[in-house]
């Protein structure tokens, strides 16, 4: 056992202490100034025994669940400093890309216990029954989840039943995940699985289905593409007024307050003259978060590569005749819009996935693209992107962090680069 002094917080949310004989460790559920009791695990790891001087801005924990399971790592932070942080990491990301001094905005919160999506583990026990929940921290085990402070009530309330209805499925047997959007329509759930669904398991979960007044229950087996196992009533969501029916499994921004908050960032950063015909390109458009919002002023080229997610945004701006968004499949990792390409828009928004978007971003840095607004849910991400753009010119206008993943160490962000 060792006594440490915490300095400053790590990447992941993990506290960061001088260690006695040198280095330094990763304290899990430390803060700042404070000196705690540790056991050393590993040449930068050490576990906390407990707090010796705990820092003011320590707060009791809201969850049960909270240092067990992996979904949440900073609830033991006050609001003020933790918001403070999540901002700095954003600052960083672009200091690091070489921005000095970015002026940063305040970060724009998201309440408790709204989030619209989960992504859930399910694992068979050895006496038949099936849990439900996040995976515990830093392992594969599951946290049997019994409240839950981030997502939505109704997908919470929904977990016990779903729990007790798979127990009879044919298909699960030892591990699976489950993906729940909260539609507008209600739940929309994606399931995966380790063995072939049964005619008995679909009939199953129709009649869950129908009973529990879930909309649609899909089905992947590994690396196959998701098909609808049950449906009892079409599913919709409505996104900036445009009706659209996702696709299984669907990328929805975490909760509907946080995309309002990534639309606002994002037409704020338009750029303030442009002409009535100018054109705008949204990349990764998946299906149409920013895409309609933007053709309210302007006409957008959506762009996305994903099958299900472009088919999805097709037929929305076809039923709603939203003319002014013109989508099209492509793969913009394997073929990214060339400068030849780019010469056509006045803007490109960018909402590329964790990994960033190198390919296309290179391809922007040789082109006379003249404004970008990047929406990022990864700091390391966009600053290796945002490293590209300063090279070649681009200056940066605005940044603004959303907490769209409460007391995690991800964040999303809008930043706007002009030449």
């Amino acid at each position: 056992m060792v006594e440490l002094t915490v300095t400053q917080m790590g990447a992941a949310g993990d506290g960061i202490a001088p260690l006695p004989e040198g280095g330094s460790a990763f304290v899990s559920f430390t803060l700042p100034g404070e000196r705690v009791a540790a056991r050393v695990t590993g040449k930068d790891r050490a576990v906390m025994e407990g707090v010796l001087a705990a820092s003011p801005d320590r707060v009791e924990p809201p969850c049960r669940h909270f240092t067990i399971c992996g979904g949440c790592a900073l609830q033991h932070w006050a609001d003020a400093p933790y918001a403070e942080w999540k901002r700095g990491r954003l600052a960083e990301a672009l200091s690091r890309a070489g921005y000095a001094d970015p002026d940063v905005a305040p970060m724009v919160a998201t309440p408790r216990a709204v989030r619209q999506r989960a992504d859930l583990g399910l694992e068979r026990l050895t006496d038949g029954r099936v849990e439900i929940g996040f995976h515990e921290r830093g392992a594969t085990h599951l946290v049997p989840m019994r409240e839950c402070h981030v997502l939505l009530p109704s997908l919470v309330a929904l977990l016990p039943a779903l729990q007790d209805a798979l127990r009879g499925l044919n298909a699960l047997k030892r591990l699976g995940s489950a993906v729940i959007n909260m539609l507008d329509t209600g739940p929309d759930i994606l399931l995966r699985t380790d063995a072939p669904l049964t005619m008995a398991d679909r009939k199953m979960l129709a009649d869950f289905a129908g009973r529990a007044g879930i909309p649609r229950i899909a089905w992947a087996g590994k690396g196959a593409p998701a098909e609808v196992a049950a449906q009892v009533k079409p599913v919709r969501h409505l996104l900036s007024g445009i009706t659209v029916s996702p696709p299984p499994g669907a990328f929805l921004q975490a909760s509907a307050e946080g995309e309002a908050a990534i639309i606002a960032a994002v037409l704020a950063g338009l750029p303030k003259k442009m002409s009535p015909r100018a054109r705008i390109a949204d990349l990764y458009a998946g299906i149409g978060t920013l895409s309609f919002p933007l053709a309210a002023r302007h006409v957008v080229q959506a762009y996305e590569g994903d099958p299900a997610a472009a088919e999805a945004l097709r037929l929305a701006v076809n039923a709603a005749q939203a003319s002014r968004v013109q989508p099209t499949r492509r793969d913009l990792v394997r073929q990214p819009l060339l400068p030849a390409e780019l010469k056509n828009f006045a803007t490109v928004v960018l909402d590329p996935p964790f990994a960033g978007a190198a390919e296309q971003v290179a391809q922007i840095a040789r082109s006379a693209l003249p404004h970008l607004i990047y929406v990022s849910c990864s700091p390391a991400a966009l600053g290796r992107d945002a490293a590209m753009l300063r090279e070649a010119g681009f200056g940066l206008v605005s940044a603004t962090p959303v907490d769209q993943f409460l007391w995690s160490p991800h964040l999303e962000s809008v930043v706007v680069f002009a030449r």
